[in-house]
């Protein structure tokens, strides 16, 4: 793992999303259900009032900097996202993510072991996420649930930073807040 910022990207057939302050990473064959389920995601984070937007669907990049995976989706194909059965559509989108989870799909017609012996960890592009390996043939509100369930989790063991990322990007956005001097 290296330490600076400019770690040669490497391209995934994945998908991204942002969920609350947690950038997701779903990775699977095709058909697997990577779309359905960040879908499913987003739908869930807006339903609960949380942030939530897609990073890219199908295919991603990833570099590491500074010990972090940031994830990235084409910019050609930014906030569009195959739903099956409908085609491309457009929804909220963000241009990186810092991927705290890697979410990975078994093919359909294959399930992972009901107690499974494997780590719960991934090192994608030389660092090393939390690991949520999910069976396809569990819909896809089931599979939001679990993901939600973990990202909780790993929240609550997280140190706080103090910065959600909604402050984040609206000071990206919006630009700093100007603050006058007490009197």
């Amino acid at each position: 793992m290296t330490t600076g910022a400019s770690a040669a990207a490497v391209s995934l057939h994945a998908t991204a999303v942002i969920h609350g302050d947690a950038g997701v990473l779903i990775l699977g064959p095709s058909g697997s259900g990577k779309s359905a389920l960040a879908l499913a995601l987003l739908a869930r984070a807006s339903a609960a009032g949380a942030f939530g937007a897609l990073v890219g669907d199908d295919r991603i990049f990833v570099r590491e900097a500074q010990g972090r995976l940031i994830a990235w989706g084409a910019a050609n194909m930014a906030g569009v996202i195959e739903r099956r059965t409908a085609g491309l559509i457009q929804v909220r989108h963000e241009p990186a993510a810092v991927a705290r989870l890697a979410v990975e799909l078994c093919e359909h017609g294959r399930r992972w072991p009901r107690m499974p012996d494997d780590p719960d960890r991934l090192t994608i592009g030389g660092v090393e996420l939390p690991r949520l390996a999910l069976d396809s043939s569990l819909g896809v509100c089931d599979q939001a649930l679990v993901v939600e369930e973990r990202l909780a989790v790993l929240t609550a063991s997280a140190p706080q930073l103090g910065i959600s990322l909604e402050h984040c990007a609206a000071v990206h956005k919006n630009g700093p807040a100007e603050i006058s001097p007490p009197t």
